[in-house]
């Protein structure tokens, strides 16, 4: 049956569902459960920023935005459902790993098959294609190029990228030049300096969240014979990355203001400074053994749980603010 309060709680957070549950569930419900929808919010963002810097050079166009934000939100969950499946293929996900405890690992749980994920990933990768050729007949040639590196990331991602320490810098380039970068090409046909660094100022903090994941789940991937940069740095210099990453979002910010680029409304983002220090008790220290009681539910994720939620803090205020720029 169609369930919108399913629909609210899979786009929330990653909720846990047992073999009954599942088969009553909808179809839609499935596929976002099975993509974990919760972390598309990221892609979103970066989707309306490209929006957002286009409207500032005057050359937004809603339906190339809502077709661009479409393909880009696809593509992302195509990459989740094969990330899965390879992780399942290759008994990553075996013996209570990291990725079953905090979250229903469908394939490993035994509520999808292998030939139910192929189709799920082959149908949200076709209508992201699909996407893709619309925006081509729009952009030209680039549009191809574009899509060819995402579609490397999409199918190389989980491996060998994220086994060899390149999933962080991939994520950076990906949610930053690629998508911002890309988007902005996609609405305004070009593409330029101050773009980038915004870009790369968002990117960040998906990049940081990715390390929060890695860093929660560092012994275990150490276990399994998978290489993430928190593997190489080690607990303590992964833990200081993350803040260093989300601090560097600010002189970013700061000099594109100096350079004209954004007004001065955009020296609001500050406000995240308290939001910033905040997480920085959960960072300059190693997990507690025991979960705290504001992450008791999302226990045993820890650094992760602490990221994301200054990200979509910092996002929120960041987009405003940079809506406020547009506007003025």
């Amino acid at each position: 049956m169609i369930s919108p309060s399913t629909w609210a709680k899979a786009l929330a957070g990653m909720p846990k569902i047992d073999a009954d549950t599942w088969q009553r569930l909808d179809l839609f419900s499935k596929w976002l459960i099975a993509t974990r929808s919760a972390v598309l919010v990221m892609t979103f963002t970066s989707a309306a920023l490209a929006g957002l810097f286009a409207y500032k050079a005057q050359q937004f166009d809603f339906i190339l935005w809502l077709v661009m934000t479409l393909g880009l939100c696809l593509a992302h969950a195509t990459n989740n459902l094969l990330n899965d499946l390879t992780d399942h293929l290759k008994g990553v996900d075996k013996g209570n790993y990291f990725r079953t405890r905090y979250g229903v690992q469908p394939i490993e749980s035994g509520l999808m098959s292998v030939k139910e994920n192929l189709l799920y990933a082959a149908i949200t990768g076709g209508l992201a294609t699909l996407c893709a050729i619309y925006l081509w007949t729009v952009r030209g040639d680039t549009i191809i190029t574009l899509t060819a590196i995402g579609a490397f990331f999409v199918l190389f991602y989980t491996w060998p990228l994220k086994y060899i320490g390149m999933g962080e810098p991939a994520v950076l380039l990906v949610w930053g030049p690629l998508m911002i970068g890309g988007g902005y090409y996609v609405l305004a046909g070009d593409i330029n300096t101050e773009v980038i660094i915004a870009a790369t100022t968002y990117a960040l903090a998906p990049t940081a969240v990715l390390f929060g994941k890695h860093i929660d789940k560092l012994d275990a991937d150490k276990n399994k014979g998978i290489k993430t940069l928190p593997v190489i740095l080690g607990h303590e210099l992964s833990r200081k990355s993350v803040m260093g990453l989300f601090a560097l979002q600010y002189p970013l910010l700061i000099g594109l203001v100096l350079s004209g680029y954004f007004s001065a409304i955009v020296l609001l983002t500050l406000i995240a400074i308290p939001s910033l220090v905040r997480i920085n008790q959960y960072f300059s220290a190693p997990p507690p053994d025991e979960p705290p009681e504001e992450l008791e539910k999302v226990w045993p994720l820890y650094y992760v749980a602490a990221a994301f939620w200054y990200t979509r803090r910092f996002g929120g205020i960041l987009t405003v603010c940079l809506i406020l720029d547009a506007l003025i």
